[in-house]
This record gives structure tokens, C-alpha cells and sequence, in this order.
């Protein structure tokens, strides 16, 4: 028997190895492959393109305001959802998932309905002449919306497994809610919240559907990071758009890197905070 379940863990795990191999790793390595198809200098050429350049800006640009945004957000909504008994709060735990199963192209599509030129506030906003879709303000708030999940769902679980007892002390030694807040729970929770912070913001980096729908493809001015690849590709620029990509592909890796070594430098303390 105990040959038996040995052979069966390495036939699954041979059989996990070979599906990530053939759907992860061999996809990478055709795409790094594309992408120096033409040599080195080629592929920091594709990279140096003013749109491309432009698109990377406003990418970067889209991320710094969508995840501070989302990581006050979530910090909040988990505080509460997690400390406190009020009227509503399944209704507000619906919300902060509802991203997860909205497709981004309608979202997209409900931005164009109450921003856009004939849309419910189309009327107001371009009688004070304010641009949301087709602009920044547009691509910011998508970008807002199908995040909004990620920070919120890595500390309720935490939140919610830790209780309310120090909180609870340190309000009746006299600390104030933003206090308690800050000494108490923040530090209890703060790999939980950074974990939350790297995927919303490879998420944000990442979000193609409701861009596409909100951002109008003008080329140096709202195209993000993987519009711009979707664009090069189509203009069978197949180094830049790949070039593009594994730029992509390498922020991600980068921030999965950083997740997996923090576990390893504070594997101690975070094992102690999961036992809470």
C-alpha cells in the first residue's frame, strides 16, 4: 500500500508538472523566444517606442492611483466586515466580489453608459467640459473596479480567524479607533495586506476588457500596456508586441518572486499569525 501511494504521488505530481510545463512554461518560452527573434538590439528597439513608451507611462500611471485607492478601500471594508455586526454587511461583502464575476468588457460597458456622450451624465459633463471616457478618468475607474476585490479578500479571512479581543482591550485602555487600528490590527495583518497590494496591482497592470471598452485605442494617449501589445500584434509587429509582452510577463514574475521570498524571510511570524 505504501508503494502504492508513493507511486501515485509522483504520477500526480509528474502529471501537475507536465500540464503547468505545457501551459505556462512552454507558452513563456516561445514568447521570450519571438521576442529576441531579431537580436537584443531589436528587442530594447521595440521597447524604446515612443508608443509603447507611452503606453508603459500610463500603465505605471493608472496603477499608482487604482491600488493606493483599492488598498484604502479593502483596509476598510475588511475592518468593518470583519470587527463589527451592522444592517447590510452581506450586501457589502456581495459588492466587493461582484468584480469577480462581472465580465471587465461590461463593466466597461456600464462606464460608457453613465460617463460616456450620451450616456446619463453625458449631458453634465460636457456642458462643464469634462472628459471621463476616452481620458484618463475612465481607464482609472475600471481599473478601480475589477481590483477591488484582491486587498479586501486577503485580509477579511485574517480579520475575521484573529477576532476582536486586542482590539477590544485596547479601546478599553483608552486608544482610539484609528489607533487601534494602526499598533493593533495593522500589524497583525500587514503580509496579508501586502499580498493583497502585489496582486491588485499585477491585476491592475494586467486589465485588458473593460480598458478596451472605456480607453477609445488613442494611440500616445490611452493606450495601457496590453492594448498597446493587442495593437502590435495586429500591425504584424510581432517583436514589439511580444517584447511588450514579456515585460508584462516579467513585472508579474518579479512581484511573484517578492511574495515567495518575504514567506521565506518571515515564515516564522507568519506561521505564528495563521495559528492566531
Amino acid at each position: 500500500m505504501a508503494g502504492e501511494s508513493s507511486l501515485t504521488r509522483v504520477a500526480l505530481i509528474v502529471g501537475a508538472m507536465a500540464l503547468l510545463s505545457l501551459l505556462i512554461l512552454l507558452p513563456l518560452a516561445e514568447m521570450l523566444a519571438e521576442a529576441f527573434a531579431k537580436g537584443v538590439p531589436a528587442y530594447f528597439a521595440a521597447l524604446a517606442d515612443d508608443d509603447t513608451v507611452s503606453s508603459i507611462r500610463l500603465t505605471i500611471e493608472i496603477a499608482a492611483i487604482a491600488v493606493p485607492l483599492n488598498t484604502l478601500f479593502g483596509m476598510a471594508a475588511a475592518w468593518c466586515i470583519a470587527k463589527f455586526e451592522f444592517r447590510g454587511k452581506q450586501f457589502l461583502t456581495s459588492i466587493i466580489d461582484l468584480p469577480t464575476s462581472v465580465s471587465p468588457v461590461i463593466a466597461g460597458m456600464i462606464f460608457v453608459l453613465l460617463f460616456g456622450a450620451q450616456g446619463w451624465l453625458g449631458p453634465f459633463l460636457r456642458h462643464h467640459d469634462i472628459k471621463v471616457v476616452f481620458a484618463l478618468p475612465a481607464l482609472v475607474l475600471v481599473t478601480i473596479f475589477v481590483t477591488i476585490p484582491f486587498v479586501a479578500r486577503q485580509l477579511i479571512p485574517l480579520m475575521q480567524q484573529q477576532g476582536r479581543d486586542e482590539e477590544e482591550a485596547a479601546l478599553t485602555l483608552g486608544a482610539g479607533g484609528l489607533r487601534t487600528f494602526w499598533h493593533v490590527t495593522l500589524p497583525r495583518v500587514r503580509w496579508a495586506l501586502l499580498y493583497g497590494v502585489l496582486l491588485c496591482n499585477a491585476r491592475a497592470m494586467g486589465e485588458f476588457g473593460g480598458v478596451a471598452v472605456v480607453s477609445g485605442h488613442i494611440r500616445g494617449a490611452t493606450v495601457t500596456m496590453p492594448l498597446q501589445v493587442q495593437i502590435l500584434y495586429d500591425d504584424y509587429n510581432g517583436v514589439g508586441a511580444f517584447a511588450l509582452a514579456s515585460l508584462l510577463a516579467m513585472l508579474a514574475i518579479v512581484a511573484l518572486v517578492a511574495r515567495r521570498l518575504m514567506e521565506w524571510r518571515h515564515r516564522d511570524e507568519l506561521r505564528a499569525i495563521r495559528a492566531v
